[in-house]
C-alpha cells in the first residue's frame, strides 16, 4: 500500500480524530510551540507517531510550496471509493445528495469544494477518473477536515454513472451559463446530483447531454462567471434552502 503526505493544522487534526491507525509519521517546524499545535503533538506521541523536529526549508521541500503550517504527516493511503460504493450509499439513501465536478483540475478548488460539500450536508463527491483533480494533500488542507467527512469518488465513466444515476431516481442537474433559467427557478428538492463544470469549459459534452436540466447563476456584474467553488457553493446552499422548506 502506498504513502501519502498530508499537511496543515485542519487536516491532521481532522484524519487524526478519525483514523489515527494511518499515521507512520510527522514532521514538525522546531522552536515552534503554541496553543493551537502542542495539544495536536501531544495526541500524535499518545497515538505512538514518530516525530521529527525540523527546519521550515525542510517543510517547505517536503510541501512543495505549499502552505504547512509547521506539520506535515506521513500517512498510510486510505480506502478508494469507486462506482459501487457510490450505489452502495445511495441504497443508504432516502434523499441522496450528491455534488459531481466534470473535468476540475485544481486541487484547491477541490478543497474548496469539499469543505462546501460538507457544510450543505452532501453525500458524496464524485469525479471522473480521468483528466480530473485527484485528493493531494493540497486538498485535505484546503478542505479543512471536509476530505476525512465527504466520501471522494473517482468514477470510471461520467456519462454512464449519470444514466445509472437517473435509471436510481436521481435528478442531474448541471450548471450552464447558457441554461434558460436561474438556479431560483429550479426544483432541488427530492434525490438530486449537482453538476458543477470546470472554469472556463464548463461541463463537457457527454455530462451536458446526460443532465436531466440546466441551470444558469444570475449575474448582475461585470464579471461573466464565477470561481468554480464560490459557485458550488451558491448552488448547493440554494438546494440546501429548498430542501429545508
Amino acid at each position: 500500500m502506498s504513502n501519502e503526505l498530508i499537511y496543515g493544522i485542519h487536516a491532521v487534526t481532522a484524519l487524526l480524530e478519525r483514523q489515527p491507525e494511518r499515521f507512520l509519521e510527522a514532521w514538525v517546524l522546531k522552536g515552534r510551540e503554541d496553543d493551537r499545535l502542542l495539544p495536536l503533538l501531544n495526541e500524535l506521541q499518545r497515538c505512538g507517531v514518530s516525530i521529527q523536529l525540523v527546519t521550515r526549508k525542510t517543510l517547505d521541500d517536503k510541501a512543495e510550496g505549499a502552505t504547512h503550517q509547521g506539520i506535515i504527516a506521513r500517512i498510510r493511503e486510505g480506502k478508494k471509493y469507486d462506482e459501487q460504493d457510490l450505489w452502495a450509499l445511495l441504497d443508504q439513501q432516502e434523499q441522496p445528495f450528491l455534488l459531481i465536478l466534470d473535468g476540475v483540475t485544481d486541487p484547491h478548488n477541490l478543497g474548496a469544494c469539499l469543505r462546501n460539500a460538507d457544510a450543505a450536508g452532501v453525500h458524496a463527491l464524485v469525479v471522473p477518473r480521468d483528466k480530473s483533480v485527484t485528493l493531494t494533500g493540497t486538498a485535505r488542507k484546503v478542505a479543512c477536515g471536509a476530505a476525512e467527512t465527504v466520501p471522494f469518488i473517482q468514477v470510471t465513466n461520467l456519462a454512464r454513472t449519470l444514466r445509472e444515476l437517473q435509471e436510481r431516481g436521481v435528478w442531474i442537474v448541471g450548471t450552464a451559463g447558457e441554461a434558460d433559467h436561474d438556479l431560483y427557478q429550479s426544483k432541488l428538492t427530492g434525490p438530486l446530483a449537482l453538476v458543477m463544470g470546470a472554469e472556463g469549459a464548463g461541463m463537457r459534452r457527454l455530462t451536458r447531454e446526460n443532465c436531466d436540466e440546466l441551470i444558469s447563476i444570475p449575474m448582475s456584474g461585470a464579471v461573466s462567471s464565477l470561481n468554480v467553488s464560490v459557485a458550488t457553493g451558491v448552488c448547493l446552499f440554494e438546494a440546501v434552502r429548498q430542501r429545508r422548506g
